[in-house]
């Protein structure tokens, strides 16, 4: 055992570091709360109303960065209010109001609207309802009658399989065969084994597609198409425009306001007592913000332009095959920063282009191929989804074929279990159930 002393180097992360990772991986929403917080804990922080004309220019070969409000944010904000939607309970309490009932059952009808899903599916058993109302199980089972005659049709079911009865009783009250295959073979019909179907049955495959088609047509949320959807609005953090024929990389910085040194307190500065000690450390953090700030905005700016010049295919086209193969490493290699530094810039990210708005993450798609070019990920994914929608449906392609294609025709060499892993992610059934009559 000895003692001895060594000398090295060891990144220690700073708070000052700490803030600055933080805050580059903020959209434009959080970053403007991180501000407002920030403000309130900081004397020598003022913040002013967000300026109209704030501008950051660099010289970029193919584009030009201004950060400038985008053009549809000067829209005017009251064309975007839509009009007062009723949603399920309202349209089902208008047809309550219209029934002759007792004050017992009306009681009992509006708590049984009130337990349905937006699919219109009814989220509690009877039993519970009778013990919650204080009512007996047969009255909330009268209950639950008078909803499922309702519009629309299929309200109130406890199952899909019921929600599928209730609407056939509807539609096609006379039809037994439909009626049968819902109520004992509904498996069988999910997993499309017609043969199987079939000789249950005892009817001929021209009758068991009608079944299949009829079923097909009746609505497993039917209380989906009354309720209205949840909007969900997207702030584009970046914005490509595209004038004269060149794009132009705008930051939405709209929203976030103006920051600026409190004069009030800057007089104290310089001075040999506890307030100026006090708000020189404040001045740090208030230097340390700016340039944090700046920081963020190259990042994001040069980030951004490696992704157009790479992706300009896409950006022309709109077309998910055109995106060519792009990795963060090889962002990261192209302006000479870490990996996690392009990962923190693109997190949560939003950029609106002539073509939509997209997330900046769906830029980056894998290479598959061991030649230089490759193919990408998403090109392999829509050319999967143009096949399969192309194949005879008799006789569906297995993932195995499908792998056999992309190599003899697309020279793509691609897995059999990728290709089950691709059409699970666009939601394509396996061939066993694409089958059709």
């Amino acid at each position: 055992m000895k003692l001895e002393l060594l000398q090295k180097q060891k990144m220690v992360m700073t708070p000052h570091l700490n803030q600055a990772i933080t805050m580059l991986q903020y959209n434009t929403v959080e970053m403007e709360q991180f501000i407002q917080e920030e403000s309130l804990e900081n004397p020598m922080i003022e913040l002013e109303e967000p300026k109209q004309d704030v501008s950051f220019s660099e010289d970029i070969p193919m584009s030009t960065y201004q950060a400038k409000p985008s053009s549809y944010m000067e829209e005017d904000q009251l064309d975007t209010l839509s009009g007062e939607e009723k949603c399920l309970t309202d349209h089902l309490n208008d047809q309550v109001c219209l029934l002759n009932l007792q004050e017992k059952e009306r009681v009992i009808l509006n708590y049984l609207i009130l337990s349905l899903d937006e699919n219109g599916y009814l989220t509690i058993c009877s039993d519970e309802a009778a013990r919650l109302l204080r009512v007996s199980e047969a009255d909330v089972e009268n209950g639950i009658s008078l909803l499922q005659q309702l519009e629309p049709a299929g309200v109130g079911a406890r199952s899909l399989q019921e929600c599928l009865l209730l609407q056939l009783g509807a539609y096609h009250p006379h039809d037994q065969a439909a009626e049968q295959v819902i109520s004992e073979h509904l498996n069988e019909l999910a997993q499309h084994n017609w043969k199987q179907l079939a000789s249950l049955l005892a009817i001929s495959l021209e009758q068991v597609k009608s079944i299949a088609q009829l079923i097909q047509s009746l609505d497993p949320k039917p209380g989906a198409a009354i309720s209205p959807p949840s909007t969900k609005y997207l702030v584009p953090d970046i914005i490509l425009e595209k004038v004269a024929g060149t794009y132009t990389i705008s930051l939405n910085d709209r929203f976030i306001p103006g920051i600026r040194l409190n004069k009030q307190y800057s007089n104290y500065l310089g001075q040999n007592n506890d307030a100026s000690a006090y708000l020189s450390k404040h001045y740090q953090r208030y230097m340390w913000l700016l340039k944090s700030i700046e920081q963020r905005r190259t990042t994001i700016v040069n980030v951004t332009k490696v992704i157009i010049e790479k992706q300009m295919d896409f950006l022309e086209t709109g077309n998910m095959g055109a995106l060519q193969p792009m990795t963060m490493k090889d962002v990261a290699e192209e302006i000479d920063v870490h990996e996690s530094t392009v990962s923190r810039a693109t997190k949560n990210k939003v950029i609106q282009t002539p073509k939509g708005t997209y997330e900046l993450r769906l830029f980056f798609t894998s290479k598959l191929g061991e030649n230089e070019d490759g193919t990408s990920s998403a090109k392999v994914k829509t050319l999967l989804k143009q096949l399969i929608t192309s194949e005879n449906k008799k006789r569906p392609l297995s993932d195995q074929k499908i792998s056999d294609h992309f190599k003899n025709e697309e020279d793509v060499k691609v897995s059999r279990r990728t290709i089950a892993k691709y059409r699970e992610e666009l939601r394509i059934l396996p061939s066993s159930r694409r089958k059709e009559i």
